[in-house]
């Protein structure tokens, strides 16, 4: 009788899925790792980038100089130099954005020391011809270097109560309309009035008198010639108090037309110094800056 073969069962390793899983682990690895190396952000070409678009822009440069580059293959020959990149408007080379800049400065200072003395020459014209008025205290005169603030007591403008100006006031306006009307100068003109009520059917509360008495004064000045894209009004009514509504002195105080003219912003449109509004005042030195309006140095007369 045949002996019967005895089958061997194979051997079978269960830990065979440990290879490819290793392998797949190792290529993910090195996936992210080739990732995170060409993701690397050139700090030196951002920031040049950023200050060439802030400029473009007319913004200031957020950094005076480019931080040097930590990507290898930027520190060559020009190692610590980043790229140029061109930006619209200007040239590919970022050492001309400084000198763009130094030129826009010298401008503006250009600009402003023309407003300057245009301003000088606006403040002695109006001196000069509102002399007898500021000496017997009616109109005040102040300076600052952003603004000229004439400021007229309404008594001599306007009766009680009414927006027509007086035959007086209007000699007055017209001398001060002459010596603005070849300025460039905008001028706003501010009306203000005392405590005391008015309810009429013109006038329905100090609001409306003191809008409609600037808007007289804008008026004549547009009659007088005045560019009126130049002219603008408002009024205050009482809520602007300058003195104390509580005396009479005070309440006469509070009862004012206060004209501002603005300096030239533009800087371009300030007349040369050959014009007849800078005659004598090449030269004179600028006020010091007030830096805000309610303090003013004063020219002429008190307040």
């Amino acid at each position: 009788m045949a002996r019967r073969k005895r089958h061997h069962e194979e051997h079978s390793n269960h830990e065979a899925w440990a290879i490819p899983y290793a392998d797949l682990m190792t290529l993910l690895l090195a996936f992210f790792v080739v990732m995170y190396a060409i993701s690397s952000v050139n700090v030196a070409k951002y920031k040049v980038m950023a200050d060439a678009l802030t400029n473009a822009f007319g913004g200031a440069p957020r950094s005076e100089r480019p931080i040097p580059s930590t990507d290898p293959q930027a520190q060559g020959v020009d190692r610590g130099r980043p790229t140029p990149i061109k930006s619209s408007g200007q040239s590919g080379d970022p050492t001309r954005l400084p000198a763009v800049s130094a030129q826009l400065r010298l401008r503006s200072q250009d600009q402003q020391m023309r407003a300057q003395r245009q301003m000088d020459a606006v403040a002695a014209q109006l001196g000069k011809t509102l002399a007898p008025l500021i000496e017997r205290k009616l109109i005040t005169v102040r300076r600052s270097d952003l603004w000229i603030e004439v400021e007229i007591n309404s008594d001599i403008l306007f009766g009680i109560g009414s927006s027509a100006l007086a035959p007086s006031a209007r000699d007055t306006l017209s001398t001060l309309a002459a010596v603005l009307r070849d300025a460039p100068n905008g001028v706003r003109v501010e009306g203000y009035t005392d405590n005391q009520p008015i309810a009429t059917a013109q006038f329905p509360s100090n609001w409306e008198l003191s809008a409609a008495r600037a808007a007289s004064v804008v008026h004549l000045f547009a009659d007088e010639g005045m560019a009126p894209q130049r002219l603008a009004m408002v009024g205050y009514g009482e809520f602007r108090a300058r003195a104390d509504n509580g005396t009479e002195a005070g309440r006469n105080a509070n009862r004012r037309v206060v004209l501002i003219i603005l300096a030239d912003a533009a800087g371009a449109l300030a007349p040369d110094p050959s014009s007849p509004l800078n005659a004598g005042t090449k030269g004179m030195p600028s006020p010091a800056a007030s830096g805000t309006r309610p303090v003013p140095a004063v020219i002429e007369g008190v307040n």
